[in-house]
């Protein structure tokens, strides 16, 4: 296809920040050695895409961008093709689908970095847009954007810090073998493994510093790269971490969690190790991993916390603004629960007195609850944090369903409602108990077509139900059902999500 020269220029699509990023990256990069350039997007299940590109075909896209098929975007969390790409309308109705056509990604000049771990390699994230210019129906990032900009336009802006757990282990098998290979729809077995510490010493010293090698690499890594980790600690089960980052506005933290993960797993995997961001792996006396997602709203200009309560919001934790994002968080918990828990695996988390909520409820400063808050007059750091999501879950829709929740909240002055300091008791809604349930519960909400639009909603539900109908299938081929799964991961989740996240 000849190049459109100018792309990006023709059709807007940087600011003049970026244009500026992209002036210096030009520089940077003859200055760097570099001999590819991974230029990444993210899928819809949050999971980072690239094309490993030659510098001056990188330099040639600051200009007008590069050709990609939407082909990632149309498959499930195995592979399996969902649309019939190949019809009129690609399956989804959609003219400009039709026959799996090429897109265009267009470099973010302000998330290049230098892999510390893949010498000679640089990275970059990318967004995609059709080649009329006009944003790609199903980025994710596009979708986050959009929210923030309803926010910047009321002169507001989101921080978000980050407290993700994940599973560290010691890889057992040296190569892959016929058992280990894919096809599309079904993923293979995962590699073995043995436990990289024996586990349920919370915080014991000893036990982390037989993770310590790795964890060196990776928190070196990470400083090169300017992610903001504040600290690493040994959680509750065998090689269960938790890492935690420094508040960042919202679409870099967003940027940076899919940084993390990837960079992370890549890392562990050089060093004979295997990392996983799958919630609850089958394994034996392996626990639940969550993803604590802390969010507030902050003045655009100043920076100033807006959820901080004055003097005059009396015993109020948050500051009325606060509390009506709260309300929204609450009315809409169970419809942002598809996109905080998006696979089957992550509704093993809920479950009483277990540290993850199990029903729509919120108190100050209490881990059992679905929305902890945390605040006081005059603090800069209040906020909500919202424990209700996964390690796996996609951080642009994560992020941006909290957004279009807690503004429907401003915007109708929604009460949460009071605290529930016995949240496990208390007579408020259960969260939905199955990818099932949370995406009947998405699929009747108004509100998320209204701003993610009809498009994507029927797009994102039906590449969610292809994956659950596989699941399905697989019961049933066990003689069980999803009312009757028991306790224990099964086989099919622990290849489904262990090596993907």
């Amino acid at each position: 296809m000849p190049k459109i020269s100018g792309f990006i220029e023709k059709n807007g699509l940087w600011t003049d920040d970026q244009r500026r990023d992209a002036a210096e990256l030009k520089r940077r990069v003859g200055l760097e050695g570099l001999h590819l350039i991974r230029m990444a997007w993210t899928d819809s299940h949050g999971y980072s895409r690239a094309k490993a590109v030659t510098v001056t075909t990188f330099l040639e896209s600051l200009e007008s961008g590069y050709n990609i098929n939407v082909a990632t975007t149309t498959l499930d969390s195995a592979n399996a093709r969902t649309f019939s790409s190949f019809t009129r309308g690609g399956g989804m109705g959609l003219d400009e689908m039709t026959g799996s056509p090429n897109i265009r990604i267009v470099p973010d000049p302000g998330t290049f970095r230098v892999l510390p771990w893949a010498p000679g390699v640089g990275w970059i994230l990318c967004d995609e847009y059709f080649n009329t210019g006009d944003p790609y129906h199903f980025s994710s990032r596009h979708l986050l954007r959009n929210q923030l900009a309803r926010l910047e336009d009321q002169g507001m802006a989101c921080m978000v810090g980050l407290e993700v757990e994940w599973y560290l282990l010691v890889a057992a098998e040296e190569r892959l073998g016929e058992e280990h290979q894919s096809l599309p729809g079904f993923r293979g077995r995962p590699l073995d493994t043995s436990p990289v510490e024996p586990g349920y010493s919370y915080h014991s010293e000893s036990n982390m510093d037989l993770m310590q090698p790795v964890l060196s690499q990776l928190a070196e890594a990470f400083d090169k790269m300017g992610m903001a980790l504040r600290s690493v600690e040994n959680e509750w089960g065998p090689g269960q971490v938790e890492c935690t980052f420094a508040p960042k506005p919202a679409l870099c933290a967003a940027d940076d969690l899919l940084l993390f993960r990837t960079a992370t797993k890549q890392i562990c995997r050089r060093m004979g190790h295997v990392a996983t961001f799958m919630c609850r792996p089958a394994l034996k006396g392996y626990y639940s991993s969550g993803w604590h997602l802390h969010q507030s709203l902050v003045e655009g200009k100043s920076g100033r916390n807006l959820f901080a309560p004055e003097a005059e919001d009396g015993e109020a934790p948050l500051s009325e603004l606060g509390m009506n994002f709260l309300g929204g968080l609450v009315e809409h918990g169970a419809a942002c629960t598809a996109f905080a828990t998006p696979t089957v695996n992550g509704y093993r988390r809920f479950r009483p007195n277990s540290l993850a909520p199990d029903r729509v409820c919120w108190a100050y400063d209490h881990r059992g609850v679905m929305l902890r808050v945390l605040g006081s007059a005059g603090d800069p750091a209040a906020r909500i944090e919202n424990r209700v999501g996964e390690p796996a879950a996609n951080p642009y829709l994560y992020i941006a369903s909290q957004i279009v929740a807690g503004l429907d909240g401003i915007e109708n002055a929604l009460d949460p409602g009071p605290q529930n300091d016995e949240p496990y008791g208390s007579d408020r809604p259960l969260l939905p108990a199955s990818l099932q349930e949370a995406l009947a519960a998405l699929d009747g909400e108004s509100l998320f077509r209204a701003q993610f639009g009809e498009v994507f909603m029927d797009y994102f539900l039906r590449l969610k139900r292809n994956e659950l109908g596989r699941y399905l299938r697989y019961l049933e081929e066990q003689g069980t059902s999803l009312e009757n799964i028991g306790e224990e991961t099964t086989p099919w989740e622990q290849n489904e999500y262990f090596d993907f996240f």
